[in-house]
């Protein structure tokens, strides 16, 4: 017979919340997502803000914060049922199965005890359709979950299209299960197939007000060639005169324009004159001027290779919890300037070199200056090197395979005196 510590710990692993979903995170996966929930803003209107005071929670939890954690747990309580205008619902059985867990480490069993029995109440008055099945609420809230923390997007798809066939009211889950087929997409050789396209203009049409799920509809028209201009600027209107945050629009409308590098910094700097204190545009407008830099064939001013240094070191500043891509960022700014510049971004370069990273923050770096060896410092024999250092590494991402992929060509031409070596380094790479 179990005790009753064990009765409780097997009733906790029994639960759906972020406790038991095996999310294996890193610490600097942890401050990334952060970072990136605190851009997406609190604003009032925002129907995912129950699940990202939930997340938040959750983080807060794991970066060690636990007085933050319920804090945010009881926010998201609150969000849930303001957004659903209801008091209690299934909607509140991942975050009442996460306040179970956080007292249950704060070694209040009591409390523990307390939402276990909330949870159940709510399980037996709202189960699931099957014993298989989860509740559609709970399905949506692990695709969200797993979205934000880039997990597998077909996944994710699969878990928003279950909660859509048992409860297909809700909006917002089919806007967000088109945007994680679009994401599943992303790399695919043949673009956006003509099904999901059709899907995007029915959840945008259902869910006119998503000006995020605006712009990337709105993407993915320019690229099959129609005229979106004037729909462009129409959007880019309402964009500047909507809450600032990552679900505002902004991101993909900034896409829309390509090439048109101008164009894009324009956008990017009206945004941040509205609101010349959010770090979040800052950061969106440093991005337009590095693709303006890197990428334009006409040369760049002085004023704006000033402009862009200067933005990237405050967005450095701003998140200071997650600074890798953006010194990189700052460190390939530098290599367009004058020699100073150049040696500066080897600063930056070596600096980050003697860093303490997490194996997937030295894989983005090796390939980084993998690239910068062999284009900037004409360092073909070091680039190989370190293109080899990122791919060694154990972390499936794109750095690692873009490393291997760099790799795979100096062998195939044949030209390159470490040709043999690279043959045999990649014969016996082994896959994570």
């Amino acid at each position: 017979m179990m005790s009753a510590a064990e009765t409780l710990a097997s009733r906790l692993k029994a639960l759906q919340c972020h406790f038991t979903w095996d999310l294996d995170l890193s610490r600097s996966l942890l401050l990334r997502c952060r970072d990136d929930l605190l851009d997406i803003g609190t604003d009032n209107g925002n129907r995912w803000l129950g699940h990202i005071y939930n997340l938040r929670g959750f983080i807060q939890y794991k970066l060690g914060s636990n007085e933050d954690a319920q804090s945010f747990f009881n926010k998201a309580t609150e969000a849930f049922n303001k957004m659903r205008n209801a008091d209690g619902g299934p909607w509140l059985v991942v975050n009442y199965g996460n306040l179970a867990w956080l007292h249950h480490h704060l070694g209040d069993q009591a409390e523990s005890e307390a939402y276990l029995s909330k949870v159940d109440a709510l399980n037996n008055r709202y189960p699931s359709l099957s014993q298989e099945e989860l509740h559609p609420e709970i399905y949506a809230e692990k695709a969200y979950t797993l979205m934000t923390f880039n997990g597998d997007m077909n996944l994710i798809a699969d878990y928003f299209q279950r909660a859509i066939e048992m409860q297909p009211d809700m909006v917002e889950w089919n806007s967000w299960h088109v945007l994680a087929l679009l994401y599943a997409s992303k790399h695919s050789r043949t673009g956006l197939d003509d099904d999901i396209f059709k899907k995007m203009r029915i959840a945008q049409e259902q869910d006119p007000e998503n000006l995020y799920l605006a712009a990337h509809f709105l993407c993915q028209r320019a690229k099959r060639g129609e005229s979106i201009e004037d729909e462009a600027r129409e959007l880019a209107t309402k964009v500047l005169r909507s809450p600032v945050g990552s679900y505002s629009g902004l991101k993909p409308l900034l896409w829309i324009y390509g090439k048109r590098y101008d164009e894009d910094i324009d956008l990017a700097e009206e945004a941040l004159k509205n609101h010349p204190d959010e770090r979040y545009l800052k950061r969106r407008a440093a991005l337009c001027y590095k693709k303006r830099l890197l990428f334009s064939d006409s040369p760049p001013t002085t004023s704006m290779l000033e402009r862009a240094v200067r933005l990237h070191q405050e967005v450095i500043a701003l998140y200071p919890d997650s600074p890798l891509m953006r010194k990189l960022n700052l460190a390939a700014i530098y290599t367009r300037t004058s020699h100073d510049g150049q040696a500066k971004a080897e600063q930056i370069y070596q600096e980050l070199l003697k860093s303490d990273l997490e194996p997937p923050g030295q894989q983005v770096l090796f390939n980084s200056y993998a690239k910068y060896l062999n284009f900037q410092k004409q360092d073909r024999k070091m680039s190989i090197r370190y293109h080899m250092k990122a791919a060694q590494i154990q972390h499936q991402s794109f750095f690692r395979k873009d490393s291997i992929k760099v790799l795979g060509i100096i062998r195939d031409k044949g030209r390159n005196s470490m040709c043999r070596e690279i043959r045999e380094f990649l014969a016996n790479l082994q896959e994570p």
